[in-house]
C-alpha cells in the first residue's frame, strides 16, 4: 500500500460545496455525505478513484498541508461542463498515547464545517486498488465497515447501471455499530436496496451488540454465517475479495476465513492465490 506522502499534491484543483448532509443520527458519531463540483474541467475521476482533500495546516516546523484521501462514493455526474463528485466523511478525534489529549482530527473536522458555497482544494485522482472484473461471471465479496462502504456504494451502482448484465454473485458484507447508522442500507438513505432485487446482489449487515459501549462490530460472524456459500465462492478461481475499513478488522477477517476453510494453512494458501492473482485489494485507514 502507498503511503499519503508518495502521492502527487502538485496537481491540485479547486472545489465548491454543493450539498454537505449529515448521514449519521443525533447521539452517534457523525458521518457526512457530501457533493462537491469541481471547478477545473481536467479533473475527471472514475468510481474506483479516490482523490486528495488538502488543508492549510501550522505546526512546529511552519506552514504546511495536511493530505487525506477520500473515495470516490457515487457516480461522478456532469453538470453544465463541471464534475460533481460525492464522498463519506467521519467526524474524527484521537487521543496521544503519551499526553493523554484529546485532538481533532484536522480533514474531518474541516470537511464536517464547511458549508454550501466554501472552496476547497483537492489533489487527484488516484487510482483504487478496487476494480470491476472484466469477465461478468465473477465472483465479489465486498466488505466494508463504516465510511468503508462508500467505494463499494459507487462500485455496485456503476456495475448494475452501467456495466449491466452481471452474472457472478456480489456480496457486501458491511458493519456499522447500529442499523441506524447502515449508510445507504437504512430507510433514510438505502439507494444500495434498490438493488435487492437482482438475482447476483445480496447485502448482510454485522452490528455491534452493544452499540452505546463501542462493542466490536461481528463482521467476522456475519461472514462465517454464510460459510457453505462463502466456502463455495472461494473454490472457484473467479472469486475477488475487496476490504475497505479499519486495521482492526483484518485480524478478524483472517479467523473467519480460516474457520470458513478449515485451517490457518488452507486460507493462507488461499489468500496468497487472491493475492498473486490481483483479486484480494485492501484499503486500511
Amino acid at each position: 500500500m502507498a503511503n499519503l506522502a508518495d502521492y502527487n499534491i502538485e496537481e491540485q484543483y479547486h472545489a465548491i460545496v454543493k450539498k454537505t448532509e449529515r448521514l449519521s443520527p443525533d447521539g452517534t458519531e457523525e458521518v457526512r455525505e457530501m457533493i462537491l463540483e469541481v471547478i477545473e474541467k481536467e479533473f475527471q475521476p472514475e468510481v474506483d478513484q479516490s482523490f486528495g482533500v488538502l488543508v492549510a495546516a501550522s505546526g512546529d516546523f511552519g506552514n504546511s498541508y495536511h493530505h487525506r484521501l477520500y473515495s470516490v462514493a457515487d457516480i461522478p455526474s456532469n453538470k453544465k461542463g463541471k464534475t460533481r463528485i460525492t464522498l463519506l466523511v467521519k467526524r474524527c478525534s484521537y487521543v496521544d498515547d503519551f499526553s493523554g489529549e484529546l485532538y481533532e482530527g484536522v480533514a474531518s473536522n474541516y470537511l464536517c464545517d464547511r458549508k454550501p458555497g466554501d472552496e476547497i482544494t483537492i489533489t487527484g485522482p488516484f487510482d483504487l486498488p478496487f476494480k470491476v472484473p472484466e469477465d461478468k461471471n465473477s465472483n465479489l465479496i465486498l466488505i466494508g465497515m463504516g465510511t468503508g462502504i462508500a467505494p463499494f456504494r459507487a462500485f455496485i451502482k456503476h456495475i448494475y447501471n452501467d456495466v449491466k448484465d452481471w452474472k457472478g454473485k456480489i456480496r457486501l458484507f458491511y458493519g456499522a455499530r447500529s442499523g441506524l447508522e447502515l449508510l445507504y442500507l437504512n430507510d433514510k438513505d438505502g439507494d444500495l436496496t434498490n438493488y435487492y432485487d437482482q438475482d447476483t446482489f445480496k447485502a448482510f449487515n454485522a452490528l455491534s451488540p452493544r452499540p452505546a459501549w463501542s462493542d466490536p462490530i461481528a463482521l467476522d460472524a456475519a461472514i462465517e454465517e454464510r460459510a457453505v456459500e462463502i466456502l463455495e465462492m472461494l473454490s472457484q478461481s473467479n472469486t475477488y475479495i475487496y476490504v475497505a475499513g479499519y486495521k482492526k478488522i483484518k485480524d478478524n477477517l483472517d479467523k473467519a476465513f480460516t474457520n470458513i476453510m478449515g485451517s490457518k494453512e488452507k486460507w493462507g494458501t488461499r489468500k496468497a492465490e487472491l493475492i498473486a492473482g490481483k483479486k484480494w485489494a485492501e484499503v486500511i485507514y
